[in-house]
């Protein structure tokens, strides 16, 4: 039997060389796979990531989407942080608009690079529904605290977790009975925070009939906007439903007659503002592609204790026994997430 030598003039070409085991479960891997879902490519490659990394990634992502709510937290707290200092100088419908306004250009670009491929009618219909929520949300919000106490009206807004929850078992997600333990545990917390003495004995109807609404604006907000996000990516999905609730805040503003000259003396802390809130929506709507997105919903949920802990650093305002032991709480509830995440 004759060996089969090469042919003159081909040379045989070395066998190429293993390739370098990645590092297995790291957290770069994590995020180029939190990457690769958030911009619904849902499949793991196996040249980036070890053998034994497909249970930490998928570990990791719920942890993933706590944190995504956490950012969002902050950036909201520092969004009405601001706000208490520019309130006074133009209206609340002036303020919302030129914050909606602000954020949108600042988003146009991202959205413009990301691409508007995604954005089909289903994807669009979820964005404006978002928008819509948005609005109303922010709406409830503003004249639940004109009418109603503290006290009242902050815990119930600050509610809105449990209807992100109730609405993620709708769309057929489970969840346990520990993550309604550990949601029971931030409102309360919440409650705590916002407790006021002498207030709390003075409920009103109408008070809580806007609040209700707000924290229903602010879940329906998340949920449609998680939807969109997960069919046309975050930044078009964000940006359309900004969009939305700008145009329904400009027509209500023109059919109202509000002169918008108060607005010139506002615009540069209101950009700064606006570009915390789509910083917030951003990474409320990312976690939509992630396991768990109603952890995210839950976890943004304590921007009002991060604007109450900032007001006591910066501005010397008082925080009570009664409100650390509130934020005690509430970060109680982020860590007991955290651990079933």
């Amino acid at each position: 039997m004759q060996a089969r030598w090469p042919r003159p003039g081909r040379a045989s070409s070395p066998p190429a060389p293993p390739p370098a085991p990645p590092m297995a479960g790291s957290w770069i891997s994590i995020c180029c796979v939190g990457t690769e879902r958030l911009q619904g490519q849902n499949r793991l490659d196996p040249a980036r990531v070890g053998p034994n990394s497909g249970r930490e990634i998928q570990e990791g992502l719920p942890m993933l989407s706590l944190l995504f709510g956490l950012g969002a937290a902050l950036s909201w707290g520092l969004h009405d942080f601001i706000l208490r200092g520019v309130a006074g100088r133009a209206g609340l419908a002036l303020l919302l608009t030129l914050s909606l306004a602000a954020g949108s250009l600042v988003l146009l670009p991202l959205a413009v690079w990301h691409g508007w491929q995604g954005m089909t009618a289903p994807a669009l219909g979820a964005a404006a529904l978002s928008g819509v929520a948005l609005v109303l949300a922010s709406v409830g919000l503003y004249r639940a605290f004109a009418i109603g106490p503290v006290a009242l009206v902050a815990p119930i807004c600050g509610a809105y977790p449990l209807g992100s929850l109730a609405l993620a078992m709708l769309a057929g997600r489970p969840v346990a009975l520990p993550d309604w333990l550990a949601v029971l545990t931030i409102i309360a917390g919440i409650a705590l925070v916002a407790r006021e003495p002498g207030q709390a004995s003075d409920p009103r109807r109408a008070a809580i009939l806007w609040a209700m609404a707000g924290a229903a604006g602010f879940a329906l907000t998340f949920h449609f906007g998680q939807s969109a996000a997960r069919m046309a990516g975050e930044f078009p999905a964000t940006l359309a439903a900004r969009l939305v609730a700008l145009a329904l805040l400009l027509l209500w503003l023109a059919t109202r007659r509000i002169p918008l000259a108060p607005m010139r003396q506002v615009w540069r802390p209101m950009v700064l503002m606006g570009t915390l809130d789509v910083t917030a929506l951003v990474l409320v709507s990312a976690a939509g592609a992630l396991p768990h997105p109603e952890h995210a919903a839950v976890a943004s949920s304590i921007f009002g204790i991060i604007t109450i802990l900032l007001a006591w650093r910066f501005l010397g305002e008082t925080l009570r026994p009664v409100q650390a032991a509130g934020v005690a709480l509430v970060f109680a509830g982020i860590a007991t997430l955290a651990a079933l995440a």
